[in-house]
């Protein structure tokens, strides 16, 4: 199976046929008191970003309704200062790229953004919001499969290799805070394209 229809799998028609329960963007708001729990029992940081990814579709509603999340967005930033861009992957996936020191404003981004895409009837383009987190020597990020309903732990080693060993303590540090995935095989990875660079880069 190539990338790009793993991709498909994991995140597109097989992951909501298999899913357990649907999607909720309310289960961003989870990720506030992960943030908390990140540093206090783990060590790590907020990275200072996070995303939300995305498939595009060639129709006006679409266009207009990518056009109100970057009002909401822009509205936000204007009050929290909580910057933001796109980006289109290799993958022609689309990804809203959020910054801010501020862990709580960043899911308050996302679940907007989020919230704006299943408003306007495109909640079924959401792929998967993903936050990052680091220590002096490493990267981890969550990632929310928007048609799994669940989060998975994810902590690249390079632009092709992770950690499972920190990624499996993590689960069992936060599954009592997050709806963790609980299988295994739907933990994509999401690879970011240079060792240290982020999966939205």
């Amino acid at each position: 199976m190539g990338l790009f229809e793993t991709i498909r799998s994991v995140f597109g028609t097989n992951a909501e046929s298999d899913a357990t329960r649907a999607a909720d963007p309310e289960d961003l708001f989870g990720m506030s008191t992960a943030y908390m729990t990140m540093e206090a029992d783990l060590g790590y940081d907020h990275a200072g970003e996070a995303a939300l990814c995305f498939s595009g579709v060639d129709s006006t509603a679409f266009a207009d309704a990518v056009d109100e999340v970057e009002a909401i967005l822009d509205a936000g930033e204007a009050e929290t200062g909580t910057g933001f861009h796109q980006h289109t992957d290799d993958h022609g996936y689309r990804w809203f790229v959020l910054e801010d020191d501020d862990p709580e404003d960043l899911v308050t981004s996302v679940h907007f953004a989020a919230d704006t895409f299943v408003e306007s009837g495109f909640g079924s383009r959401l792929l998967a919001a993903v936050f990052g987190f680091e220590t002096d020597d490493r990267r981890a990020y969550w990632i929310y499969s928007f048609r799994r309903g669940a989060y998975y732990p994810f902590v690249p080693t390079g632009s092709s290799d992770r950690d499972e060993r920190v990624e499996f303590k993590l689960q069992s540090v936060l599954e009592s805070e997050l709806d963790v995935e609980d299988d295994e095989s739907y933990w994509y990875p999401l690879w970011p394209d240079a060792s240290g660079d982020h999966p939205w880069e």
